[in-house]
């Protein structure tokens, strides 16, 4: 799995500056599964504390809106992370993730990022870098979205 990972990764920009040692030491940390087409994989509203690695397959981003209507936001496949900021901060999940087709994902939870921090330090920081790299990216598409929106 380390290889289908690693192969994965060069696909992410996530992950795009961790080399196979990174990959390999990362991996220790992580659990895999898949996941049918239909099956949810994060549910609005849940409490947890890990993120998701998509390595194979489709996800479709799913957000209730006011008037309990499940609506589709986007879909991602292989190498796309989902989960990062409830992993972070602890609250409950944005949207629904759902696979749609048979999709394989690793897991990253609070307590094996914690654990990274503590054994691995270096590896640790190149994370937390990305993470916030990766939500600064997502934060500034969002007011961006949000500003035209308000220009209409």
């Amino acid at each position: 799995m380390v290889q289908e990972i690693f192969e994965m990764i060069g696909r992410s920009k996530f992950y795009a500056d961790f080399t196979r040692d990174d990959v390999e030491r990362l991996t220790a940390f992580m659990y895999v599964y898949r996941a049918s087409p239909g099956q949810a994989i994060i549910h609005e509203g849940d409490v947890d504390d890990y993120m998701i690695l998509i390595i194979e397959g489709r996800v479709e981003i799913v957000k209730t809106d006011s008037q309990g209507n499940h609506r589709p936001m986007t879909a991602v496949g292989a190498g796309a992370t989902l989960g990062e900021m409830s992993m972070i901060d602890g609250e409950p999940r944005f949207a629904t993730c759902v696979a749609v087709d048979s999709t394989t994902f690793s897991v990253l939870s609070r307590e094996s990022m914690v654990k990274i921090i503590l054994e691995e330090p270096a590896l640790g920081s190149k994370i937390l870098i990305k993470l916030a790299t990766l939500m600064s990216q997502r934060l500034r598409s969002t007011s961006s979205n949000l500003l035209h929106y308000l220009e209409r």
